[in-house]
């Protein structure tokens, strides 16, 4: 963007013509924007310019939502903005826009930091800037952990305009790359900042904090409000502006919620049985653990269910390589731990299915906000078992509302558990020879986090159906002599 100097001030020029212009309807906006929630139709009634108007259409982005309504005039008009919006409402937008006007006004490198907590949020609120801002040029970075320091080194020495960082590998830079600051910085954004400081951030957030100039933006972006995002709150901003669109914890309306009781070593065959009901359909399902979800998704694909693991302990390369294959619909099953249950955006979720319950109520709004996304419909089922009634009455708790029973049919449930049984005992067998290779350093570059070459599961079963047929055990073996 600074190096397009002819492109930036014919824009600039632009800008400053549709802010004189629209600058008094920004203030209506503000006095009653619950009045006003209707009288908005367009983003240039918000007061964003109009080259951001143009990449808002290209996008899809017909008209802003409730969030953006409300963030992006007070936003534009530079206060220090505290978002609180269900997932899938469009929070990113609602700070993306006023910093890309921003940087319009005065193009500036290393001008905004946006902080995440996890990898592939990052990744996706890099993909919405650059969307955005790609007819102004603007450069984006993502430095986050599972990727070669040296190589995020170089990209950062080019200085982006807009740092996308999860906090920890933010700080190995800031205190091991040389030439590198943010003493410039004009934004601070923290999106799921309640995630952020759960995930015990919270040491590197205040470091982070001591190394950006204090004359700066903040903008602080979450679907749930705590008592660490309180405190974080008073030690970043400066009278800020709260814009709630849903003052208590809710999910979104068109969005099916159904819970099944089930006893606890059924869950598989359960789970099975609804993705035969459901077939055809795009499910993320929530494991509690990377060693359930791991497990899972080899049981699944013995069934000859296209099955794709996403977990903490796979390579960063392997987790955007499921994430890329499952958005391309390759994959029809995700099988996630909570790394997946912020902010991921992907449009064609038809089911989550919460195969553990979370711990966390909260985390229950953020796993099932990954269906129903912008105005789509959706449907949610969570597994319950006799240990987790309690955990489930803290959820219907939360949303202020009693979910229905899924209809299930517990004859045909049963005829699975022959087929199911043994598909567990294979994925069993493959864990832990998978554990056994994993210990072998001279075999870490080898294929170990993805699931269809690791275990080569493909030839074990044709169609699925032929799970515990001849030749399963042998081609198991054979797979993983090659490393002996």
């Amino acid at each position: 963007m600074a190096d397009d100097s002819e492109g930036t001030s014919k824009l600039n020029t632009d800008e400053e013509k549709h802010e004189e212009s629209s600058g008094d309807d920004d203030n209506d906006t503000n006095d009653n924007s619950g009045e006003n929630l209707e009288a908005v139709k367009s983003f240039r009634d918000l007061g964003v310019t109009d080259v951001l108007c143009e990449a808002c259409d290209l996008l899809g982005w017909k008209t802003p939502t409730k969030i953006q309504i409300e963030a992006v005039p007070l936003a534009l008009q530079g206060k220090d903005v505290i978002g609180l919006a269900e997932t899938g409402s469009g929070k990113t937008g609602a700070f993306a826009l006023p910093i890309l006007q921003s940087l319009l006004a005065s193009p500036q490198r290393l001008h905004t930091l946006v902080l995440t907590p996890t990898r592939e949020l990052a990744f996706q609120i890099s993909e919405q800037f650059e969307a955005l801002g790609s007819s102004i040029g603007v450069k984006c970075a993502v430095v986050v952990g599972g990727i070669d320091m040296m190589s995020q080194s170089l990209v950062l020495a080019k200085k982006p305009h807009i740092v996308i960082a999860t906090p920890g590998r933010l700080m190995d830079h800031l205190e091991n790359t040389k030439g590198f600051n943010l003493r410039a910085l004009k934004f601070l954004v923290m999106d799921e900042a309640d995630r952020i400081l759960n995930m015990d951030f919270e040491t590197e957030v205040d470091k982070i904090l001591k190394v950006i100039p204090r004359e700066r933006r903040t903008f602080l972006f979450s679907a749930t409000m705590t008592k660490k995002v309180q405190k974080l709150q008073r030690a970043a901003l400066k009278d800020p502006v709260k814009c709630a669109v849903s003052t208590k914890y809710s999910t979104v309306e068109k969005l099916q919620q159904y819970y099944v009781f089930i006893p606890s070593k059924y869950k598989d065959c359960y789970l099975v049985s609804i993705l035969n009901e459901l077939a055809g359909n795009s499910f993320i399902i929530f494991c509690g653990t990377c060693n359930n979800a791991q497990r899972v998704a080899l049981l699944l694909r013995n069934l000859g269910i296209t099955a794709i693991p996403l977990h903490g302990q796979m390579s960063q390369n392997k987790r955007l390589g499921s994430l890329n294959k499952f958005k391309a619909k390759s994959r029809s099953v995700l099988l996630a731990t909570d790394v997946a249950s912020r902010g991921l955006d992907i449009p064609h979720v038809d089911c989550v299915i919460n195969y553990d319950i979370p711990t966390h109520s909260k985390d229950y709004i953020h796993r099932v906000g990954r269906t129903a996304r912008a105005g789509r419909s959706g449907k949610s089922i969570t597994f319950v078992t006799q240990y987790d009634v309690e955990l489930f009455q803290r959820i219907e708790n939360l949303i202020g509302k009693k979910l229905p029973a899924f209809p299930t049919h517990e004859e045909e449930v049963m005829m699975l558990v022959e087929r199911v049984s043994e598909a567990q005992r294979f994925a069993r067998l493959e864990m832990r020879e998978h554990g056994e290779k994993r210990k072998r350093p001279k075999d870490r570059d080898g294929d170990e986090d993805d699931t269809e070459q690791a275990s080569g599961v493909r030839k074990k079963v044709k169609g699925g159906s032929g799970v515990g047929r001849g030749g399963g055990k042998k081609r198991g073996g054979a797979a993983w002599r090659g490393g002996r």
